[in-house]
């Protein structure tokens, strides 16, 4: 959800390669502890979108510093001034992101994961 994504097909399409039933298996998983909510899209009711709900909103912290540990060790493809942003001003950068959760603001926090994002990242290193 860092990166935008609400429904089924956007985790599907997300490159991850996550297989469907285990995507469906997660998502129940998530949403049956309270973690994500579905709520039916409002132009069409038969489409699902996935958002956190105020307990994942709380896992922001962690998932900050999980995206700093795989930007220092991992192709992220998260930009680097982003990182660096994210290093120095924590509370900050948790605020923006919980405001944009909460607000379900439609821009993601990072963009999508794509080979010219994993590219731009290894230049900037």
């Amino acid at each position: 959800m860092v990166r935008g994504f609400r429904t089924f097909k956007d985790f599907e399409e997300s490159g991850e390669g996550i297989a469907t039933n285990i995507l469906t298996d997660r998502l129940q998983k998530l949403e049956a502890k309270g973690i994500i909510t579905a709520e039916p899209e409002e132009t069409d009711g038969r489409r699902v979108n996935y958002r956190l709900t105020e307990k994942g909103i709380d896992l922001a912290p962690v998932l900050l510093e999980l995206l700093i540990w795989g930007a220092r060790h991992e192709e992220t493809g998260a930009p680097c001034a982003l990182i660096t942003k994210m290093e120095k001003n924590r509370e900050e950068v948790l605020a923006e992101v919980r405001r944009r959760w909460r607000e379900r603001d439609p821009n993601p926090f990072l963009p999508k994961f794509s080979e010219r994002n994993s590219e731009q990242a290894r230049r900037e290193r």
